[in-house]
């Protein structure tokens, strides 16, 4: 239940002026007159048959006004209360306490066995006691002498007049009282739903919040870091050969340059996406057109950076960035070739090896696939500078197996200076498991680093059959 309701139903149930505390105090009020009146006819119809049968009038009165007062508590003994009338029937007392105390116990929860007994004995008792009356007046009587049938009749009406309608009354009124509690009852659960299902729609949108940041993030490492850390191994290599081998500079501070430019680009375009989405009126309906916009950017981004620097280190000169539209596809494992390229291009030892048939796979296998071996090879530009590092792909029968091993840092090799947040793993371990595959890494025992994943295989429709 919200904040709101509780208050509420506080202040209905405990609040001195509540609508509750008020309802009771008119109950309270009803039944102390109802008693009241009850004893006065008691005693009454007590000092009555007293001085009809010859008793003590005052003992009557006393006897009349006491069974007359427990009308008073007929709420909580509704059935002592109708016995009580029952008793008293023979006497010709309690013509309220016996109609009241009949209808308090029809509309209470009490079995309806038990309302239907009490009630057959009520109707009963009245009728012999009505009947008895009869036959007595018209015996003292010298005028009208009805037959015994029409005697009959008439105390059956009585009977049944007193009996039944107090009687179906209280049903009606019991069943129309448990109708509202049930009501109520089911509008307070369908509150405490409501409640908690907008406490799990914040969670979830928290969540999703949470999950759109990791994804931003993950998106702008995979594009941004791989990028940049080349740059700072070229820029690297351009101070160590700056004097010796002048074409080499040149060549290497021409590549500096393009991937600046292009990781500048590349950055400039991802904030642009996210300032769309801040300004956006719908963040869910905008969502899949960012995530869409940032595929986008990131393919044009590899498919750049692939043409740019392996231009470059075939051709033996800096390649200009090249202005290709982006594509929804992403990369693909067609391009761990130019992505190995783009390594031994800034000097590292890397070999690839490729086991199986190669063949197409989902769009997010490809891409995921490729971001493996790109950071993989990042990693190893930036913590062993100098390794020799071996990239295996093995195409399976319904998995692609990725492994990225590098041997121990040549001692002679100076380190790039890299900064690492620790986000490169992490990200391929979310983005392995995400399509159900498993991802490890871990030290070698020669000194090395090896990075291993297996991808389920999702073999696109043009591909061909595994």
């Amino acid at each position: 239940m919200t904040t709101t309701g509780a208050n509420a139903e506080a202040g209905v149930r405990g609040a001195p002026d509540g609508p509750w505390w008020w309802a009771r105090r008119r109950s309270m009020v009803l039944d102390v007159v109802l008693a009241l009146v009850s004893a006065l006819e008691c005693a009454a119809e007590g000092a009555g048959f007293a001085d009809e049968h010859g008793g003590p009038v005052a003992l009557a009165v006393v006897v009349g006004a006491l069974v007359g007062g427990t009308l008073l508590f007929r709420r909580r003994w509704p059935v002592a209360v109708v016995l009580l009338g029952i008793a008293i029937t023979p006497a010709e007392l309690g013509f309220l306490l016996g109609i009241v105390g009949l209808y308090t116990l029809a509309a209470s929860d009490v079995p309806r066995r038990l309302t239907v007994v009490l009630a057959g004995v009520s109707v009963a008792g009245t009728f012999l006691v009505t009947f008895i009356k009869f036959q007595r007046d018209i015996a003292a009587g010298e005028g009208y002498q009805p037959g015994p049938w029409m005697m009959l009749f008439f105390a059956s009406l009585v009977a049944l007049g007193l009996t039944a309608p107090p009687v179906l009354l209280g049903l009606y009124v019991g069943a129309r009282r448990r109708l509202v509690e049930s009501l109520r009852e089911r509008a307070d659960g369908l509150e405490r739903e409501l409640s908690l299902l907008a406490e799990r729609a914040e969670e979830r949108a928290v969540w999703a919040r949470n999950e759109e940041r990791t994804r931003i993030a993950r998106e702008m490492h995979d594009v941004v870091a791989h990028r940049v850390s080349l740059m700072v191994v070229h820029a690297a290599a351009l101070q160590a050969v700056a004097l010796k081998d002048p074409e080499k500079a040149s060549r290497n501070a021409g590549l500096v340059g393009d991937m600046g430019r292009q990781a500048l680009t590349e950055l400039r375009e991802m904030l642009g996406v996210l300032r769309t989405s801040s300004e956006g009126m719908v963040p869910e309906a905008s969502s899949a057109a960012d995530s869409r916009r940032l595929a986008e950017v990131a393919a044009a981004a590899s498919a750049r950076v692939t043409a740019g620097v392996g231009a470059g280190a075939a051709g033996g000169t800096a390649a200009p960035v090249s202005e290709q539209p982006a594509s929804g596809d992403g990369p693909c494992l067609d391009g761990l070739e130019d992505l190995v390229g783009q390594s031994r291009a800034a000097g590292m030892a890397v070999e690839l090896s490729v086991e199986g048939v190669e063949r197409a796979y989902g769009a997010r296998v490809e891409s995921t696939a490729y971001r493996v071996v790109q950071e993989a090879l990042t990693n190893v530009h930036k913590h062993a500078p100098g390794a020799k590092a071996v990239v295996r792909v093995a195409h399976r029968e319904d998995e692609v197996a990725l492994q990225v091993e590098n041997g121990p840092s040549e001692g002679g090799a100076a380190a790039p200076g890299l900064p690492s947040g620790g986000n490169g793993l992490v990200g391929m371990r979310e983005r392995v498991s995400a399509l159900g595959g498993v991802f490890v890494s871990g030290a070698t025992d020669a000194g090395g680093f090896r990075v291993s994943a297996v991808i389920p295989a999702i073999v696109e429709s043009g591909g061909s059959p595994a």
